[in-house]
């Protein structure tokens, strides 16, 4: 038998869907590959999340990456091998009165000027339509037809075990303590030993800031615990991901009938305790938006509560591409509780920026320097 390796082209550091993404797509280019995951694979934010698959209201920045992982949802058991729970039945964010409706307007009005046209403005009337338990008094919305959803567990595990099946070094339970440099190689010091290769991947979620602090590049990262709740099972009443904006909502129907809330209420997250709490009030006042948008939902048990440990940056968007001080060391974190529809895309998009120098995709405005560099 052989003994564990502990060397490979490319260590990436955290198994979320970004971390086991791009595994996988560094072992489809014939990299070997060693992930390294304190818990399990999609323990945290890509396991826990409200599953959205999504490209409405996105930050023009992320539009770019949030197109190329879209055509790779649309094709997902081609790549892993298991369809990920991924349904297409849109995403609709709706307009809860005529300001909100002129906000939309324009928004999508921009996105077209910018050559993206996946937004697209509906009226009150086919806003029923696609949505008939809608409150009367919205005047409409934004719809992303090829939007969906998917199962986020289920889809980070696909990665996972495709990634694995391609050769990858999968090492769970196993805790980064250091990374430092060591003659060509970096040193991932760990709970299991000590690591080594000339290309590290930062893709350590609510830990990645501790990382980049070894590095030298520290990050304003703040760790964040959005909340979700599960009601019981409800006749089918909607089919697209439902989502607001002016009050935080995301909403979505699944086949067994039983409806998910999220939209960005925050619990508390204890980092080094691995756990979170929840804050019922937040809770309660997500529950009320449901209740004022949706008169259906009026007599809906809820049956469970929980919240992921996330990373948010000031800026909401995701730190991503090489280090702004280091060869060979990428970073992939800070998806500010909007990054498991990225996921398969900024996975392939890392694979060829370490493969090649570069992408074909555009991440302007994503890297680490506009955190580290003195202004």
């Amino acid at each position: 038998m052989t003994a564990p390796r502990n060397s490979a082209d490319v260590i990436v550091i955290g198994g979320g869907i970004h971390g086991c993404s791009t595994a996988l797509h560094c072992a489809l280019r014939g990299l070997s590959v060693i992930l390294i995951e304190k818990d399990h694979a999609g323990r945290h934010a890509s396991g826990v999340n409200a599953g959205g698959v999504r490209q409405l209201a996105r930050h023009v920045a992320e539009i770019p990456l949030s197109n190329a992982s879209m055509a790779l949802w649309h094709n997902i058991e081609d790549l892993v091998e298991d369809d990920c729970g991924f349904t297409c039945d849109g995403q609709v964010l709706v307009a809860e009165n005529d300001v909100d409706l002129a906000n939309c307007r324009a928004r999508v009005d921009d996105l077209v000027l910018r050559g993206f046209h996946h937004e697209e403005m509906i009226g009150a009337r086919e806003l029923r339509e696609i949505v008939p338990a809608v409150s009367e008094s919205c005047p409409g919305g934004v719809i992303s037809r090829r939007d969906g959803a998917a199962i986020p567990l289920r889809a980070t595990q696909a990665f996972k075990r495709k990634a694995a099946s391609l050769g990858a070094d999968i090492r769970e339970r196993v805790r980064v303590t250091k990374v430092l440099k060591d003659g060509p190689n970096w040193r991932v010091v760990t709970s299991a030993g000590d690591f080594f290769s000339p290309r590290i991947v930062n893709a350590a979620g609510a830990w990645a800031d501790r990382i980049a602090a070894d590095l030298g590049e520290p990050v304003p990262l703040e760790v964040i615990a959005p909340m979700l709740m599960i009601t019981a099972p409800l006749p089918a009443f909607i089919k697209p991901v439902v989502i607001l904006r002016g009050r935080k909502l995301s909403f979505k129907q699944f086949g067994n009938g039983t409806v998910l809330i999220g939209g960005g209420h925050l619990g508390t997250p204890l980092r080094d305790e691995n756990v979170t709490l929840l804050d019922w009030k937040k809770l309660a006042t997500s529950a009320a938006t449901v209740w004022d948008l949706f008169p259906i939902m009026r007599g809906a048990p809820i049956v469970r509560a929980w919240a992921g440990i996330e990373a948010r940056m000031p800026d909401d968007l995701p730190v991503f591409g090489k280090s702004q001080k280091h060869e060979g060391v990428y970073h992939q974190f800070g998806f500010s509780a909007h990054g498991f529809q990225l996921g398969p895309g900024a996975g392939a998009v890392m694979a060829e920026i370490i493969a090649t120098g570069r992408s074909n995709v555009p991440i302007d405005g994503l890297g680490i320097a506009r955190f580290t560099t003195a202004h």
